[in-house]
């Protein structure tokens, strides 16, 4: 309670300005939020049914406790839950251990690899006594993750290489950058979605079907590397141009230039804008569901068809941002941590 003190003393109410700027704040927040608060949980209905919630005051929580495991996992077979919940715990704890610059070895890339074949081999199945699940039945939360994820993974590398030729000096190799950079940029996600979706499979060989949830992934990192080459580019702007002049001094050729002096500082320059575009892949994965895929989204909106629990949106909406801005919250707090162990941006 004394730390809270201090910060309200510090931040809040330091000047006399200060303090009624703040009081006023406090008040109009007091006043939006109260009857949200009275709604959501002094009169919301904890225990009952479809019918006893429609008798109620406030919000139907029994909605969420009903189709509570279905929005996080979707059609996913109710007897083989573990598999998936087993996932994302493995997935959220490599996350929590590779936080650390320290940790960013090759060591962990290849953990991470194995990571990702073992996710895959849980969900999936198929192999050493598994039953197999099928593709069309992966949904909810694991879905979301695995399409954001992956195409982050994926993304960032191929931006960086796109940066590089468009700023490079081989004429080709820059026009075939632009070229790609712009092409995609300008056309909504929605369209690489339905081209992967349904023009795709047009040009693939007789007998051969791919996925559509790797397809979606295709068109997700096509998309997300265009946006990634910018953001990188940016970065090699703001690198003074003494550190080049420096590293052709050196004698360095042009790889060891960029991958030991000058990407180094580039990539840490533009973290905020980074972690910016990830956040926004994060929450554009929800227009998969166009395509009929099952994520985060999608499981939402079917729980909603339920003959028994019509009505309840607003409960279902909240429930599915909630989850959405914890993970988006949390990039974004990892942002500021990697920013001040790098000695780039301001305090909060």
């Amino acid at each position: 309670m004394e730390g809270l003190a201090r910060w309200m003393k510090k931040n809040l109410f330091s000047t006399p300005l200060n303090s009624a700027v703040s009081l006023v704040l406090i008040g109009v927040l007091f006043q939006a939020l109260g009857p949200l608060f009275d709604w959501l949980f002094l009169k919301a209905t904890w225990e009952g049914t479809a019918q006893t919630c429609r008798h109620g005051e406030g919000a139907c929580l029994v909605f969420i406790k009903e189709k509570f495991i279905f929005i996080l996992f979707g059609f996913y077979p109710r007897e083989h839950l573990w598999r998936p919940i087993l996932s994302i715990i493995l997935f959220v704890s490599m996350s929590f251990y590779s936080r650390k610059p320290e940790r960013w070895t090759r060591r962990t890339l290849w953990r991470w690899l194995k990571l990702c074949l073992l996710i895959v081999f849980l969900m999936k199945g198929g192999f050493f006594g598994f039953e197999e699940v099928s593709i069309d039945k992966w949904g909810g939360l694991p879905l979301t993750l695995m399409l954001s994820f992956i195409g982050l993974v994926f993304s960032y590398p191929i931006g960086i290489l796109l940066a590089l030729g468009r700023t490079g000096h081989l004429p080709f190799v820059k026009a075939i950058s632009v070229g790609y950079i712009e092409l995609i940029r300008g056309v909504p996600m929605i369209s690489l979605l339905f081209m992967a979706s349904v023009m795709f499979p047009l040009f693939l060989p007789e007998g051969i079907v791919l996925p559509k949830l790797l397809r979606a992934q295709t068109a997700i990192i096509m998309f997300m590397s265009a946006y990634m080459a910018e953001v990188v580019r940016g970065g090699l702007s703001a690198v003074g141009k003494g550190q080049y002049e420096a590293a052709d001094a050196l004698g360095l050729n042009y790889w060891q230039k960029m991958l030991k002096i000058i990407l180094p500082q580039a990539l840490k320059i533009v973290i905020p804008p980074t972690v910016n575009t990830a956040i926004g892949m994060f929450k554009d994965t929800s227009l998969v569901v166009i395509i009929a895929l099952s994520d985060l989204l999608m499981t939402t909106k079917t729980s909603l068809k339920d003959p028994k629990w019509l009505g309840f949106s607003v409960e279902a909406y909240l429930f599915v941002s909630l989850i959405y801005f914890i993970f988006c919250f949390s990039m974004s707090r990892y942002s500021r941590q990697l920013e001040e162990e790098f000695h780039y941006g301001g305090r909060l």
